[in-house]
């Protein structure tokens, strides 16, 4: 059989990676194998979440870890599930926020060279137009993100105004780059320039090119490059079971005040007796739930907007906590995962219990909230 073609699809945390290939998916033909390798930042799976909601064949998740560097190990024997599972006719892997994808292509190569069952096809980044201007400053893995790739795909560009544009631009043009951009239509790419680019960069590329030990960073970048962000493991649990959710005010209080250079991503499973909403006021129903029982919405915020998803109890997998049941009354209401810069995190650890911005709704008690540090 002819290797497996693989697109790894990288970008700053909150840049659009996931929109991306939500909208790729309806242009393949119905009878396309299409499978997702998901890197997640801490310990819930949120994205894929998203993504098993759609026509994926098959997701396949590397949690709490880069996979670039300490998950590297990994990768193989995901790959292969993917590949023995659904036989795909192509493999995406998005990777985290803090991936560097030059030494993730390589490893496709070798793993392709050893097997000779994949085939690296292109490397593609999404640069958030309205905020990389500020946090390619502070990360020195989203400027390698944009310098090693084969597309840049500019993302959010809608939002911003020409001149911005402009100055995004010209920051990509002083990493003096020879690859193709383009502007996605609200995070829409055709696929016909998505995939099939022949990965002229990884194939070209070789250990001692990315490390240049003459740009400062060296190989000190695979050991230190997740310090640029800290994750924090939130979870809130309730001992009245069915009929309780998270308060919704409270919540939005927090989603409405991080501010975006100090959080950059919030990822939740929330449950909710009441649609929440969403920062531009829309709210979607759970059709599936029950008369009074709460329903689980996924949350996904980044740099100041966010959306609520309704979760199917199809979509419910191992690392998302099921809805309570009459016989087990303890419930997880939230857990969430947050994503701040560097020097962050334990100032939001302790506003979020101070200013109790996550407790249960209806009640004097603020439930069991436990958040954990996890890098």
């Amino acid at each position: 059989m002819p290797p497996i073609p693989i697109t790894i699809i990288t970008g700053f945390l909150g840049s659009g990676k996931t929109t991306l290939i939500l909208h790729l998916i309806p242009q393949l033909p119905k009878s396309y194998k299409l499978a997702l390798l998901k890197n997640e930042f801490g310990d819930l799976a949120i994205d894929s979440q998203l993504a098993s909601s759609s026509a994926i064949s098959g997701v396949q998740e590397l949690l709490n870890g880069c996979i670039c560097c300490n998950l590297v190990g990994q990768l193989g024997d995901a790959l292969d599930t993917l590949r023995t599972d659904v036989e795909p006719d192509r493999i995406i892997i998005e990777t985290s926020g803090s991936a560097f994808p030059a030494t993730l292509a390589m490893e496709v190569n070798r793993l392709g060279r050893e097997t000779g069952h994949y085939a690296l096809d292109g490397v593609v980044v999404v640069i958030d137009v309205e905020n990389w201007q500020g946090y390619e400053d502070t990360s020195y893995t989203a400027k390698l993100q944009a310098k090693y790739t084969d597309l840049i795909v500019f993302n959010k560009w809608e939002l911003v105004s020409e001149r911005r544009y402009e100055d995004c631009l010209d920051r990509v043009g002083d990493l003096e780059l020879q690859v193709a951009n383009l502007k996605s239509d609200k995070g829409r790419v055709d696929e016909a320039v998505l995939l099939g680019l022949d990965s002229a960069m990884a194939r070209n590329m070789d250990l001692e090119h990315v490390l240049d030990p003459t740009d400062g960073h060296h190989h000190e970048h695979s050991l230190d490059h997740q310090n640029e962000v800290e994750v924090l493991s939130v979870s809130l649990a309730s001992g009245r079971g069915m009929d309780q959710g998270v308060d919704r005010e409270a919540l939005a209080t927090f989603l409405f005040s991080a501010p975006k250079d100090e959080i950059y991503r919030i990822k939740a499973i929330v449950a909710s007796s009441l649609p929440p909403a969403s920062s531009d006021g829309s709210r979607v129903d759970a059709a599936e739930s029950p008369t009074g029982t709460v329903s689980r919405y996924i949350l996904n915020w980044a740099f100041g907007r966010w959306t609520f998803t309704p979760v199917k109890s199809s979509q419910v997998t191992a690392n998302v906590p099921p809805p309570p049941t009459k016989e087990n009354r303890t419930s997880v209401v939230l857990q969430m995962t947050i994503i701040s810069a560097r020097h962050e995190a334990e100032k939001w650890k302790k506003r979020l219990i101070a200013d109790q911005l996550l407790k249960l709704e209806n009640s004097d008690e603020t439930g069991d909230l436990r958040i954990e540090r996890l890098s």
